[in-house]
C-alpha cells in the first residue's frame, strides 16, 4: 500500500439507492478487516452508521468518514486517505466537479457510474492536463453505461485480431433481451441533461457529436451510423430501434479507440440498437419505441412538463427497483464486426442482474477493486480513461470471475 493512504479505496456516496448496493456486494466479496482495506463515507453519520448495521457483525469494524461535495477540505481530507475513490453521488452534473477537483489536485484515483456525457466533456476540458500532472486516472461509466458495450467492442476486437490479423473496421451492438428498473438517480441524470440541452444550442451540436469525449487529435470525420428510427438489420434479421443508452456508449467507445492510438483504426464505425421483434409487429413496436422515446424527450425539455414527470411519473431519489426485481432482471446483448474484406466476428454480452442496479453494483464494485489493487502502480499514466482503455483484460477477468457477467465468442467468419 502506498505511503500515508489508510484505505486502498473510499465508498463515497454509500448511502443513495446503489451506493447501498454497491457496499453490500463489496463487504461479501472483500470481507472487512481482509487484506483490502476500505471504508465509507458520506454526509450523514447516522445513515453511515445505520448501512454498517445492516451488513452484520462482520462489519462492525467498517470505518465511516463524512464527507460532503459542498464541503471541499472534507472531499481533500478523503481523498489523501485513500489511493482510489468510487463515487455513486449524482446527478454528477449537478454533484460530481467537486469531488474531481479534490482527486486530481491530490493524484487520487477515481471511477464512477456517470452516463452524463456533456458534463465528462467539461471535466476533461478542465481537469485532464492537471490529472496528467498529478498522476490521477479518472474513470468514468463503470455501470451498465458503459461497462458492456467498451468491454464488448475490445473483447469483439481482440478476437478479430487473433483470427484475421485486423480489427473489424465496422461494429454494432443490439440489445436482443434486457430487464430491470430505473433508479430516481438515473431518472434525475436523465432529466438533467434535456433540461442543461434545451437551454444551450451549443450543448446540443456536442450531444450530435460522436467523437464529443475524444482527444481533439483524434477527429476521424466518419459519419456514423445512428439508429433513431425503426430500421431492419440484416445481420439479426429483425427490426431495431433506438437505444437510450447508445448516446454515452457510442462516445466511450469512440474514445477507447483514441486513447488506444486508433487501433480500432481511424475509420471505425460503431452503433448500438435494441432489438424489437420481426416482420410488422416488429416495425410497429419500433415505431413505438421510437415515439415514447421522443415523447420523454420533449417532455422533459420543458419546465412545465418536466415537473409533471419529475412529481409523478419518474421515481424519485433514493428510489428503484426492489432486491427481488435486481434478481429477477438480465440483460443480452449481441455484437458483430465486419472487416472491409468481409470477414465477421459475433460475441455475445450477458449479465445476470438487473443492468441498471444489481449488474451495475457489481461491474463499478469490480472496477473499483481492479483500478486500486491491479493497477496499483501508475506508470504515469494520470488523465482521464475508459474502463476499456486501461483496465481492458483484468477488468474482464474480475467481471466474469465475480460479477456474474460473461463474454462469449459466438462465431467467426473468415469471408
Amino acid at each position: 500500500m502506498a505511503k500515508n493512504h489508510s484505505y486502498d479505496f473510499v465508498v463515497f456516496g454509500a448511502t443513495s439507492f446503489v451506493g447501498q448496493i454497491l457496499t453490500r456486494y463489496l463487504a461479501g466479496r472483500h470481507p472487512v478487516g481482509g487484506d483490502i482495506r476500505w471504508a465509507i463515507a458520506g454526509r450523514s453519520g447516522a445513515k453511515l452508521e445505520s448501512l454498517r448495521e445492516s451488513l452484520g457483525d462482520a462489519a462492525k469494524s467498517l470505518e465511516i468518514l463524512i464527507a460532503d461535495s459542498n464541503d471541499a477540505d472534507s472531499l481533500t481530507a478523503m481523498c489523501q486517505s485513500a489511493r482510489v475513490i468510487v463515487s455513486t453521488v449524482g446527478p454528477y452534473a449537478l454533484y460530481g466537479e467537486p469531488l474531481i477537483k479534490a482527486c486530481v489536485e491530490t493524484g487520487t484515483d477515481y471511477c464512477d457510474l456517470t452516463g452524463e456525457v456533456q458534463w465528462i466533456k467539461r471535466m476533461i476540458d478542465k481537469y485532464e492536463q492537471q490529472a496528467r500532472e498529478s498522476g490521477a486516472r479518472i474513470v468514468h461509466c463503470c455501470g451498465f453505461d458503459s461497462i458492456p458495450s467498451d468491454l464488448g467492442v475490445w473483447f469483439l476486437q481482440g478476437e478479430s485480431r487473433r483470427k484475421f490479423g485486423k480489427p473489424c473496421q465496422r461494429v454494432k451492438m443490439r440489445v436482443k433481451a434486457a430487464k430491470g428498473g430505473i433508479s430516481g438517480g438515473t431518472a434525475a441524470s436523465m432529466v438533467n441533461v434535456f433540461a442543461e440541452a434545451v437551454k444551450d444550442p451549443a450543448l446540443r451540436k456536442e450531444l450530435g457529436d460522436p467523437y464529443s469525449i475524444c482527444p481533439p487529435s483524434h477527429k476521424p470525420g466518419v459519419r456514423q451510423p445512428d439508429v433513431k428510427t425503426p430500421e431492419f438489420d440484416e445481420d439479426f434479421n429483425a427490426w431495431a430501434g433506438p437505444f437510450i443508452m447508445a448516446v454515452i456508449n457510442t462516445r466511450i467507445v469512440h474514445r477507447t479507440n483514441a486513447l488506444l492510438n486508433a487501433s480500432y483504426g481511424k475509420d471505425f464505425e460503431y452503433d448500438e440498437a435494441a432489438l424489437v421483434g420481426k416482420g410488422f409487429k416488429g416495425r410497429l413496436t419500433g415505431l413505438g419505441f421510437s415515439g415514447a422515446l421522443g415523447a420523454f424527450a420533449a417532455a422533459a425539455a420543458l419546465k412545465p412538463t418536466r415537473w409533471l414527470l419529475e412529481k409523478y411519473a419518474l421515481p424519485k431519489p433514493g428510489e428503484g427497483p426492489s432486491e427481488a426485481q435486481q434478481n429477477g432482471g438480465y440483460y443480452d446483448l449481441r455484437f458483430v464486426g465486419k472487416t472491409p474484406e468481409g470477414q465477421s466476428v459475433r460475441v455475445k454480452v450477458t449479465g445476470d442482474r438487473d443492468p441498471g442496479y444489481g449488474s451495475t453494483g457489481k461491474m463499478l464494485g469490480e472496477a473499483t477493486v481492479c483500478l486500486a489493487m491491479d493497477f496499483a502502480n501508475k506508470d504515469g499514466r494520470g488523465g482521464f480513461w475508459t474502463p476499456a482503455s486501461l483496465m481492458g483484460g483484468k477488468l474482464v477477468e474480475r467481471l466474469t470471475a465475480s460479477a456474474g457477467l460473461t463474454f462469449e465468442v459466438l462465431e467467426t467468419k473468415p469471408e
